[in-house]
């Protein structure tokens, strides 16, 4: 057994990202400066997007884009109810009503057979949610939207990197929003980003994150100009700080490398399960690159005559940390209270959502500790074979 714990997501970070934190504290920039506005640049055109505006959450990136894209009080915004409360939250707070769609067992994203039934004359938006880093059926998704004139905002908090038929998450639709927080792909500790191709949302954006104002910190003090701004919206205080970006830039010109690392963990895991008591992810589509960001297992319970409870504190008994990716939404308190869902209906987030358990997954990862994670495993199969 592991002498040390092994945390469920530690952050791999380099010296040269730590160097260049140390660089922005020394120039004096310490929120949204010039390494913002080159992180926004080198975002953009990793994921060829006509613009990217960073944000200080993923949170951030939905609800700026629900606002942006005109989404109000009696509106109806379709998403999957197996996701992170921020992509239903942030519906919430805009005025509109969630209405959730089933997900599709295997991929975990939501089923685009089953949204058009719950269309109304009161949907406005669809928010497909890239579970784990899987890229939706973007074509399917799209096609609906152009059907009944739907706004589609992704939630990609899982997915920089992916891929769906040769185009990168963040080039597809109306707005993608990225996470950036420690756990994701890439990290600036807490963070987002929304890309775009309208000039007009990326500027709205760009002043709605900022308290409205016609002006950011950077432009104010970057020339000789007069200093004053405009309150032009009432807005929010959801920027990206230099020091949260001076992570990203070296964290993005990594992701290629670490995707690579996540793979061989995935690929290695893979092998050593097959044939146990539980379903590992489903591979991913022709013509996609998969994320990777999470690395989920659908345990067989009735084969191992235990929960998913037990079998994470008998990982944790062996130093092993694991998560939930996640208890499905309508089975939530504030959900079932408010909006009157139960269990059943959404059986396949609510069956992910008593089997499914998450690994330790990311780059940082040793060989040592992959194969830690996986002599856990087994040796807690065999204890009950």
């Amino acid at each position: 057994m592991r002498k040390e714990f092994l945390s469920f997501a530690s952050p791999r970070l380099e010296e040269d990202e730590i160097q260049e934190v140390v660089d922005s504290l020394r120039s004096g920039w310490l929120t949204r400066g010039p390494k913002v506005a080159k992180f926004e640049e080198d975002f953009k055109n990793y994921v060829h997007a006509g613009f990217a505006c960073a944000v200080n959450s993923c949170t951030a990136a939905l609800h700026l884009s629900l606002v942006v894209a005109g989404i109000k009080s009696g509106d109806e915004v379709i998403t999957t109810p197996f996701t992170f409360a921020a992509t239903v939250s942030t519906i919430i707070h805009s005025g509109a009503t969630p209405v959730f769609v089933d997900v599709h067992p295997k991929t975990m994203n939501i089923d685009p057979s089953k949204i058009e039934e719950k269309i109304t004359k009161h949907t406005k938006a669809i928010i497909p949610v890239h579970f784990a880093g899987r890229p939706c059926d973007m074509d399917a998704i799209h096609a609906i939207a152009k059907k009944y004139n739907l706004i589609v905002i992704e939630d990609a908090a899982h997915a920089t990197g992916a891929q769906y038929h040769g185009k990168m998450v963040g080039s597809m639709s109306d707005f993608t929003a990225f996470s950036f927080y420690v756990t994701k792909n890439l990290i600036t500790g807490e963070g987002g980003m929304v890309t775009t191709h309208n000039k007009e949302y990326a500027e709205k954006i760009g002043v709605y994150s900022l308290h409205g104002m016609s002006q950011d910190a950077w432009k104010r003090y970057a020339d000789s100009k007069p200093k004053y701004y405009e309150i032009v919206y009432p807005g929010f205080k959801y920027n990206m700080m230099d020091t949260q970006a001076a992570l990203g830039l070296h964290q993005l010109k990594k992701q290629e490398k670490f995707l690579l690392r996540r793979e061989e963990i995935w690929k290695e895991y893979n092998e050593a399960f097959s044939g146990l008591p539980f379903e590992t992810p489903a591979d991913p589509e022709p013509n996609t690159r998969h994320a990777r960001h999470l690395y989920t297992m659908v345990l067989d319970m009735e084969k191992l005559g235990y929960s998913r409870d037990e079998f994470q504190m008998k990982m944790h008994a062996k130093n092993i940390g694991t998560s939930v990716h996640f208890i499905s939404l309508h089975l939530h308190p504030y959900y079932r209270e408010k909006l009157g869902f139960k269990k059943d209906d959404f059986p396949n987030a609510a069956m992910l959502s008593e089997r499914i358990v998450s690994l330790p997954f990311t780059p940082k990862l040793t060989d040592n500790d992959v194969d830690d994670v996986i002599g856990a495993v087994k040796e807690i199969i065999c204890e009950v074979r």
